[in-house]
């Protein structure tokens, strides 16, 4: 495994936005572990989660896209700090682009933030985690109403794994579903083997009895591939 998905695994911790323990899904879900990004709270934070962003996106994407989609309300600081990121690190300037909730009627009107999309223009979504690809079902049309886009690709934090619709996995299933490739900065398999053969700080993350609530969860909800 590369040393920044390792990088990235310690920073998840180091932020808290990483958990062992108990804990239930918005699909209502018990499990033994939880990625919520809405702890990436300061400027710091947010600078390298951009940058783990922009090099996932420069090794698997390039710079063959002109858009970078952060759906809101998430995906907008995600947007902001990997555009940056990109522009400084891997010499990539591309525009940002978010979604508003709601459509503004007065000043910078619309439902749209930062670029304009344009016709032709070739979008990349950025997400924090895909679980179920509900975001992805609602994002498609949003952005196929604004302007004639094709969307080139999906990027997230984590990929945790679990089935979708099917046996396969969400982001596999949205890639066979729409047509374009998705990627993840680390996958819940790589968290794991990195954690049950790694002390962070002094202490191992996953123990035997959380390795076997973790086995026993994937059991249950694990992908087939």
């Amino acid at each position: 495994m590369e040393r920044y998905k390792e990088e990235f695994i310690e920073f998840m911790l180091e932020c808290k936005v990483l958990k062992f323990g108990d804990f239930v899904t918005k699909s209502g879900r018990n499990t033994p572990f939880f990625v919520n990004t809405g702890f990436y709270r300061t400027g710091s934070q947010l600078k390298r989660l951009g940058e783990f962003y922009a090099k996932a996106i420069a090794e698997r994407f390039g710079s063959d896209f002109d858009v970078l989609f952060g759906p809101a309300y998430k995906g907008i600081p995600l947007s902001v700090t990997t555009a940056i990121a990109l522009s400084q690190e891997h010499a990539v300037d591309i525009r940002y682009c978010s979604n508003r909730k709601e459509a503004k009627d007065h000043g910078d009107t619309g439902i749209l933030l930062g670029g304009p999309l344009q016709d032709g223009d070739r979008v990349l979504i950025i997400e924090d985690v895909t679980t179920a690809g509900t975001s992805i079902r609602e994002t498609i049309p949003l952005l196929k109403a604004q302007a004639d886009v094709s969307v080139t690709g999906l990027c997230v934090s984590v990929d945790r794994q679990e089935r979708g619709e099917s046996e396969r996995s969400a982001l596999k299933e949205i890639s066979d579903n729409y047509g374009f490739p998705t990627h993840a900065i680390v996958t819940m398999s790589e968290v794991i083997s990195y954690l049950t053969s790694h002390e962070v700080d002094g202490r191992l993350v996953i123990d035997d009895k959380m390795k076997s609530a973790i086995d026993a969860y994937y059991a249950q909800y694990g992908a087939k591939d």
